[in-house]
């Protein structure tokens, strides 16, 4: 019996042609199709989503550059791996140099990866790295500075579409079948798959596994569909940049009082069981874009968060989609971030001076050395005001905050402008 091939092994395209997506820089024109073309293979660093092409880029690469192609994974590689495979230069087995793929680089350590710096820099060895992480964050500056990073984006529903169809039809020609599929199948696998066409091609083989053969023809149901595809879309990891990109996007949402993107980047987020960061993440928001707009929003957000919480999923959906849309729809005011942000500018900058005698502890002056204060109780003057000194000398007329165009901010500032100009 021969061995097992995946299907999404089978169909791995072999020209630049076949790769789907990623035509910012494999289309007509596109800078890293063209350096392909002209044969001068630099360094080159792939960064991009699961199933977005970097593989089969790099080895359609190999296949053309007349190097001997190594693969690393450098989840389980280590030192030793790296040492066998610059043993092979300037040997028979690699007579014009390797080019070495190193798969998931950002789990190689830094020594690890300045293991390949003198070979890389002498043309030896043509690095070809992917991560699905921030190269800016996880690669080595000096590997980082000796390549060419590309970024591969997530493939369209669209285009992951046209290789399902190319699968369904691989398989029909293979096994001598017809298949009948539901309105829907090949579009539903496409938009679930999170745009990963190698996840989408492994639900397409899956089906055909599952589904019964009977006088040369197989029917694939659209419920058969949603089973085996169920959830496939989420790209989540904790620690990496899908997290924090969810984040960001649901903070910004809000910010911008969009409702429905804001709730979606929320419902994803819950999806995948992370409830804390959504918490932390709105209480921040609240703070830092509603304010002083609308004060009331943080004790009433904090209590979303609290209830969420104390309900854990799925009912701490309820909370937080109130606190999500009261935030949308709030008035938006950025005045306290920026005053506070402000004032630390100041500090930093070692802009302090001393704290004036009328604001110092009294109780610390001891018995014996009792000196004159000279604090004004507001509470004794009209409006519960007086003008005095709080700044220390050195920063005198400082200004870290400006009241917001909103109407509570403004109301406040009327308030606020009658009484001191009374004085």
């Amino acid at each position: 019996m021969p061995n097992y091939r995946p299907l999404a092994d089978e169909l791995r395209p072999v020209t630049l042609d076949d790769v789907v997506g990623q035509e910012h820089i494999l289309g007509a024109g596109g800078l890293l199709r063209r350096i392909v073309e002209s044969g001068d293979i630099p360094n080159m660093i792939f960064y991009g989503p699961s199933g977005s092409g970097k593989t089969t880029v790099a080895n359609i690469i190999a296949a053309s550059s007349g190097r001997v192609l190594r693969k690393l994974n450098a989840t389980t590689a280590g030192i030793a791996d790296v040492k066998a495979v610059i043993a092979d230069l300037d040997t028979f087995l690699a007579p014009n140099g390797i080019l070495l793929y190193l798969d998931e680089i950002q789990y190689f350590n830094k020594k690890q990866q300045q293991s390949l710096l003198e070979f890389i820099e002498n043309g030896k060895i043509t690095l070809i790295a992917s991560t699905t992480e921030n190269p800016y964050f996880y690669v080595y500056n000096a590997v980082l500075s000796r390549s060419t990073v590309f970024e591969f984006k997530q493939i369209t529903p669209d285009a992951v579409e046209k290789s399902v169809l190319r699968a369904v039809k691989f398989i029909e020609e293979r096994d001598a079948l017809t298949a009948e599929l539901e309105d829907g199948v090949p579009r539903h696998i496409a938009q679930s798959c999170g745009g990963d066409v190698r996840k989408a091609i492994n639900s397409v083989e899956l089906l055909f596994s599952a589904s019964r053969r009977e006088d040369g023809k197989v029917k694939i149901t659209l419920d058969d569909a949603k089973l085996v595809s169920q959830k496939s879309a989420m790209r989540y990891d904790r620690d990496g940049d899908d997290h924090f990109d969810l984040l960001s996007a649901l903070h910004k949402s809000i910010r911008g009082s969009d409702t429905d993107a804001a709730l979606h980047y929320l419902a994803r987020l819950l999806e995948a069981g992370d409830l804390l960061a959504p918490c932390r993440r709105i209480l921040c928001a609240c703070c830092e874009d509603i304010g002083l707009a609308y004060p009331m929003a943080i004790p009433i957000v904090k209590a979303c968060v609290d209830s969420a919480t104390q309900l854990g999923l799925p009912e701490a959906r309820l909370p937080l989609a109130d606190a999500v849309i009261l935030l949308c729809t709030a008035p938006k005011s950025n005045t306290g971030v920026m005053a506070i942000d402000a004032a630390l500018a100041d500090v930093r900058a070692g802009k302090i001076g001393g704290v004036p005698r009328q604001l110092q502890n009294v109780h610390a002056d001891g018995a014996g050395f009792e000196r004159e204060q000279g604090y004004l109780y507001p509470h004794d003057f009209p409006n519960n005001y007086t003008p005095q000194q709080y700044l220390p000398d050195e920063l005198l007329g400082a200004k870290y905050y400006e009241y917001g165009e909103n109407k509570t901010e403004q109301a406040a500032k009327k308030y606020w402008d009658a009484i001191k100009e009374s004085q």
